[in-house]
């Protein structure tokens, strides 16, 4: 049997990681600037998450959610005391797309509307109603498209007040750094009049924070630097540092009831344990101060690029924009510096997400690389 042939595949097998490091089949080391689309938050292969997992899985790996589970109860507990997200609920699931559709699902069982309001060059995810939220055609189908959504500019509160005074739209869902569009953002002054319009016209706002959570930003969420309080926020990504977790905290506003969301998988003892490993070395490890110190550092040395157009995103969620299509450039990092980096919708940055443990060394071998390729 093949593989169904839907990724265009680098010529890299790794075999082994060690913190910000991954090793191949021929035991060649390359720096990751990239952590497998942010998910490695901790590092690869962490003491402490490999232990945790492994301890747990030794115990109890898998029982469904018909049951008591307390390793729900502590995480919930411990991502509250951490993320300063004060009486929230947590649903959890098994990945962003998942995270984002039922926050969506949520969101119309909550108000009884039916549209979405999207942001162009917006992500979300592949499945049915985030997908349609995704400002990209060529991932939707035919069952997809029978959702209803809007999309406006980043920025543009107009825009916005005018689909909402319609009365259709149950949610607004936004990344407050997009990811795969291409790190843009906008300022405090349309995420608080986005949450004010939310509020005066019934609408669940949801902070898309599958990519920029987990202390990503030097927040524990891209959204807190603008002082807003979302009605739901999804995550995934960096919560559980490779082992696929997801979820949605949810705003005491909204009411659950028996049967509205569920999942088999979601919530697994593996899960929690990964996840609660991981907010431990984030506060253990003060990686969250780490994302601030490293963003500044990383800031002052792009700034001597040749052929730069920008730098953009916040904390560790960052991007490099040039003056020409990167796409080579990405190549030669792979193979000839032995550096992973991403890409995005736009061709010409070269995004960087690291694991948080990252140090300026790691930066200086990033910037030299670019230096001799671009000088």
């Amino acid at each position: 049997m093949s593989l169904f042939n839907v990724y265009p595949l680098y010529n890299v097998t790794p075999v082994k990681a060690k913190d910000v490091y991954v090793y191949d089949d021929k035991d060649v080391e390359y720096l990751d600037l990239y952590g497998g689309h942010a998910v490695i938050s901790i590092g690869h292969s962490h003491p402490k998450y490999v232990s945790a997992i492994s301890n747990q899985v030794e115990k109890l790996g898998f029982y469904s959610n018909a049951i008591q589970n307390p390793l729900q109860v502590e995480l919930a507990d411990k991502l509250e005391e951490l993320s300063g997200c004060k009486d929230y609920q947590l649903f959890l699931c098994n990945s962003g797309a998942e995270a984002n559709e039922n926050a969506l699902k949520l969101a119309s069982f909550h108000n009884g509307k039916h549209k979405i309001l999207a942001f162009k060059n917006s992500f979300h995810g592949r499945t049915s109603a985030a997908v349609v939220a995704t400002d990209n055609p060529k991932v939707v189908a035919p069952i997809n498209a029978q959702q209803e959504v809007d999309f406006v500019d980043l920025g543009d509160l107009v825009s916005v007040e005018t689909v909402l005074k319609a009365n259709k739209t149950c949610a607004v869902i936004i990344e407050c750094i997009q990811g795969v569009g291409g790190l843009d953002q906008s300022t405090t002054e349309f995420y608080q009049g986005l949450d004010q319009l939310c509020k005066q016209y019934n609408t669940a706002l949801i902070a898309d924070e599958v990519q920029s959570g987990f202390g990503r930003t030097g927040d524990f969420f891209a959204f807190q630097k603008h002082n807003i309080a979302p009605d739901i926020i999804s995550i995934a990504k960096g919560m559980g540092n490779g082992f696929p977790v997801g979820g949605i905290l949810i705003h005491p506003s909204i009411k659950a009831s028996f049967g509205l969301l569920g999942t088999t998988f979601g919530g697994n003892h593996l899960a929690c344990a990964a996840t609660l490993s991981v907010l431990d070395v984030i506060q253990d490890q003060n990686l969250m101060q780490n994302a601030f110190n490293i963003s500044d550092y990383f800031i002052k040395k792009a700034k001597d690029l040749p052929n730069l157009k920008a730098i953009k995103g916040r904390g560790l969620m960052l991007g490099l924009e040039f003056d020409f299509p990167i796409l080579e450039l990405r190549k030669t990092l792979i193979f000839k510096h032995h550096i992973f980096t991403g890409g995005a919708k736009n061709p010409n940055l070269i995004r960087i997400l690291p694991p948080l443990t990252i140090k300026k060394k790691h930066i200086d071998l990033f910037f030299d690389a670019l230096h001799k390729e671009l000088n």
